[in-house]
């Protein structure tokens, strides 16, 4: 049974792997490029992703990108530690799958698609573990099988969180590429822009660090997310940001420049044209014990 291994360096690659783990609190959070599954077999897993609280239960299967911050917490109640599997899938084959655009996009925010349905969980059970001994099996056939079922399985969490959603039809169109070199280009964008954007980064440096000019990275990076590169570097500063307001008691000032926000004022209107309130506020309203709520209400 594994867990998390605390000297691992940030975006060290996990690959395609589907394994069971055990719940540890993790001392720091984890970056890596893959998207993660997580099936809770028994008890409950608590993270801190980016600055929010998210709790999966017994029963449930979620998705997440895993590039954004994520870290288990302690157990808040008695009880067993929670047994679960971890599904790692490379974000290049993940762009690949012509999944529901809403559930991808979704997903490249920074949310969590979470799943419990008492109907699928025993078969998501077998076939997880099916997943964990035929990707390490020396069986070709089977490791395809393997990858048919979990492109099989994304479809369907895809197709019910999109039946869930309210926005517009359009929103459904599908990402095509023509060739896998330009998936391996907009995840290259994506890793790059998730290892540096707490420095000053701009699309031309980031089109360079691919070898595109800089309109043509635009659009890439624009067909396989659905946001500008732009969107995508505030997307980090501003999860970067939360974590730091819900868990330290630094200045906002401070947060502010270590999120890679050049001004206060900068970072000020961008929190509040995508959280939906002041700094000041989401840390109040995200601090989880006395001393943060005191600390919160000094700044």
């Amino acid at each position: 049974m594994k867990s998390f291994d605390d000297t691992r360096p940030d975006f060290s690659p996990y690959g395609l792997t589907c394994e069971r783990w055990t719940q540890v609190p993790m001392v720091r959070p984890d970056r890596h490029n893959e998207i993660e599954l997580n099936l809770l077999v028994e008890g409950a897993l608590t993270y801190r992703l980016g600055g929010d609280r998210v709790t999966i239960e017994a029963g449930s299967l979620a998705a997440f990108w895993a590039a954004v911050p994520h870290q288990i917490l302690g157990q808040e109640a008695p009880g067993p530690a929670a047994e679960y599997f971890v599904a790692t899938i490379p974000l290049a084959w993940f762009l690949q799958l012509q999944l529901p655009a809403f559930f991808v996009q979704a997903i490249l925010r920074g949310r969590v698609a979470y799943e419990r349905d008492t109907t699928r969980f025993r078969l998501d059970v077998e076939q997880f573990t099916n997943w964990a001994e035929n990707l390490e099996g020396p069986v070709v056939e089977l490791r395809r099988a393997a990858l048919l079922e979990i492109e099989a399985r994304l479809l369907r969490m895809g197709s019910a969180a999109t039946k869930n959603q309210s926005g517009p039809e359009s929103v459904l169109a599908r990402s095509h590429f023509s060739s896998e070199t330009e998936v391996g280009k907009a995840e290259q964008m994506a890793r790059y822009i998730a290892q540096n954007y707490t420095s000053s980064l701009s699309v031309e440096a980031i089109s360079r660090s691919v070898g595109l000019h800089p309109g043509y990275a635009m659009t890439l990076f624009r067909t396989a997310f659905g946001m500008s590169l732009v969107t995508c570097i505030n997307q980090h500063r501003l999860t970067h940001a939360q974590r730091l307001l819900a868990t330290t008691n630094q200045q906002i000032l401070t947060i502010a420049y270590e999120s890679g926000f050049g001004s206060l004022s900068r970072f000020n209107d961008a929190f509040r044209r995508t959280i939906g309130c002041t700094p000041r506020q989401y840390r109040l309203s995200h601090a989880f014990d006395s001393a943060r709520a005191t600390a919160g209400r000094s700044r």
